[in-house]
């Protein structure tokens, strides 16, 4: 069946009355090569061969006969450099065609072949450059990107844009400052495009062809207009929930399109996608358990960048979780924009009977469809992986019902670090910001989490120089820092966003100078705070997870994060193993990264923490045998 087909395209060739060769050119500049003639056995007209023109495939003939394990396949694609200007065409002719053909009919089985063509075309694609500005959403996007590319056959990534044909950045639109960074970088990568050549004739650049720029995030879905008439700036825009997409987008800009896909969706959570983790041997990971948010507040862009709620199903978690464990993390990150009103939907209706806000908070969207909350996921996460610690960002404070406090205190594997994002101390300013609480229901759910949680860190946002804030109502959010006393904050000068409701309703009508004087108190105030806060730490014996070797002292010390996420540093020195204590072990071995070691708190600074080492063990022995007994155990 092999040899028939040969023959038959050697019988065209051979043939030139019998059979016209003509080439035909659709609007978007693809070609389709077609054989007129009644001996052919495939015909391909240019809209059946090429569907939305997404490929430049000049003949393809399906496999003929698998047994023989032959299989013709003559995909190729061709520049329209090739054909334009000089009215010839200098690529491969019919006979070379055939005679590769005939090549490809020595090959003893389909395997083979299907391998071969695999890797060549991965090696076309091209290499993969990124950079991420914003979140810890955006890290964690950014490894579903590099999954979705390395399916599509981009399978290498490369640490400078200089040997990349294909640059990614990954931007954030929450505030101008950010927004200011990722223009600079596009005029870099601009610059790399525009004089390839050049740059490459005088080592500047090692990419083998023009770099492709793709800008991806909230800012390619805020700022699309303007990105793509920046003067060719950009070749491809994407927004969030639009990443499947990128291949296809990418190949648009082969045939001179501009891609962009930036349309909101109200399903897509990626949750069939294992990220390609950008670390690769961390110990610690992200895992995006949600995306979007409801809540619209005055002065975020994140329900208009990143769109609705949507919650990824409880199992899918734990599966992405369990491979994270087996690859050697000890430590997990769940992300949302509101990662605390996940909503399982896709499970038992009934199991959304209890659905609680905290005490006197509210919330302007009512969920339709109540499911499994974050307590219920929290659960599962942390019975299924005792060695495992869970932390997760970023939470709204209206989300903390008692049901999830009682089991954070509960669960030695779940972190007593709390985000309560306060944004302002006064209640009018609160009511602009259409938080959904009083400065007074605030105070009150941090009284009730150190009830419940007593060794508990709090951290916080805070935004000064909101719309409308006086004197007055600045003095009252430094007077809620002293009083809360935080462990550590988050804290901006008010940056106005187009499409939010500030920008429709409220004037910006605090100058930047009073904005950076009091974002200056706001800080001088949280130090004053934070201080007693590590201070209260020295002497306690603290469970660190280690990190990595301190850049301060990297041949002599170790430094990691206790469960309240303070760092901590070490002197490195043999230690026993307590796991290998129960065993009959005692040999001593020095701690490694991915250990949880026990340490002494010996001083504090307004940031970290430093301790002598006691030894290593496991995340549930240190809480199951108390620390006191533990120590004696290997003190002695």
């Amino acid at each position: 069946m092999a040899s028939s087909s040969l023959s038959s395209l050697s019988s065209i060739l051979s043939n030139p009355h019998g059979c016209s060769l003509c080439f035909k050119a659709s609007t978007r500049r693809c070609f389709a090569l077609t054989f007129l003639s009644s001996k052919v056995v495939t015909h391909a007209s240019s809209s059946a061969l090429l569907p939305r023109c997404r490929s430049t495939h000049l003949l393809t003939q399906k496999p003929i006969n698998r047994k023989n394990g032959f299989a013709l396949n003559l995909s190729r694609s061709f520049s329209v450099s090739q054909i334009a200007g000089s009215g010839k065409f200098d690529g491969p002719s019919l006979h070379q065609f055939v005679s590769n053909a005939q090549a490809h009919a020595s090959l003893t089985t389909p395997e083979t072949e299907s391998e071969s063509t695999l890797d060549s075309d991965v090696a076309s694609k091209g290499r993969i450059y990124h950079e991420t500005y914003g979140c810890q959403m955006n890290i964690n996007d950014m490894e579903i990107v590099l999954s979705i590319m390395k399916n599509s056959g981009y399978k290498e990534v490369v640490t400078d844009p200089e040997s990349a044909e294909v640059i990614f950045i990954n931007t954030c639109a929450i505030r101008d400052n950010a927004e200011q960074r990722v223009w600079q970088r596009l005029n870099y990568f601009w610059f790399l495009k525009r004089e390839w050549k050049v740059n490459v004739a005088k080592g500047r650049a090692q990419s083998l062809k023009p770099p492709k720029v793709v800008v991806l995030g909230c800012m390619a879905e805020r700022l699309k207009d303007k990105i793509l008439d920046s003067d060719k700036m950009v070749d491809v825009v994407c927004g969030p929930d639009a990443y499947r997409d990128l291949p296809r987008l990418l190949e648009e800009v082969d045939y001179g399109q501009k891609g962009i896909n930036t349309l909101l969706s109200l399903e897509e959570t990626y949750a069939d996608i294992s990220p390609v983790r950008i670390s690769e041997n961390s110990i610690t990971a992200f895992v995006s358990v949600m995306r979007g948010c409801n809540n619209m507040c005055a002065f975020c862009i994140v329900p208009f960048t990143r769109g609705r709620e949507r919650s990824r199903p409880v199992e899918s978690i734990i599966r992405e979780v369990g491979e994270l464990w087996e690859s050697g993390v000890k430590e997990v990150t769940l992300l949302g924009q509101n990662v605390n009103s996940y909503n399982d939907d896709s499970s038992d209706p009934e199991s959304g009977a209890n659905w609680e806000y905290s005490e006197g908070f509210s919330s302007r969207c009512k969920v339709k469809n109540m499911g499994l909350r974050f307590a219920d996921l929290l659960d599962r996460l942390s019975v299924q992986f005792p060695e495992m610690r869970f932390r997760f960002t970023s939470p709204h404070p209206k989300d903390y019902p008692d049901e999830l406090l009682y089991l954070m205190r509960d669960r030695h594997n779940i972190c007593n670090l709390i985000h309560l994002p306060a944004q302002s101390g006064n209640s009018r300013i609160l009511e602009q910001m259409r938080r959904g609480y009083t400065r007074e229901a605030y105070l009150d759910l941090v009284k009730k989490i150190r009830s419940i949680i007593p060794d508990v860190a709090i951290t916080s946002d805070f935004i000064t120089g909101f719309c409308g804030e006086t004197e007055e109502e600045h003095q009252e959010t430094l007077s809620l820092v002293r009083a809360v006393g935080y462990d550590m904050a988050y804290m901006f000068a008010y940056s106005m966003r187009e499409k939010t409701h500030a920008h429709r309703k409220y004037t910006d009508d605090v100058p930047e100078e009073v904005k950076q004087r009091r974002l200056t108190e706001l800080i001088e105030a949280f130090r004053e705070t934070t201080g007693p806060c590590y201070n209260s730490q020295v002497g306690s014996i603290q469970l660190v997870l280690v990190e990595g070797p301190n850049k301060r002292a990297p041949e002599t010390e170790l430094i990691g994060k206790t469960d309240k996420g303070h760092r901590v540093s070490f002197v490195t020195k043999p230690l026993f193993d307590t796991a290998c204590l129960l065993d009959g072990d005692d040999l001593k071995r020095n701690p490694e990264i991915g250990d949880f070691v026990e340490v002494r708190i010996e001083k504090s600074t307004r940031a970290s923490l430093f301790g002598e080492a006691l030894a290593i063990t496991k995340l549930s022995l240190f809480h199951d045998v108390g620390v006191d007994a533990g120590v004696a155990s290997y003190a002695s």
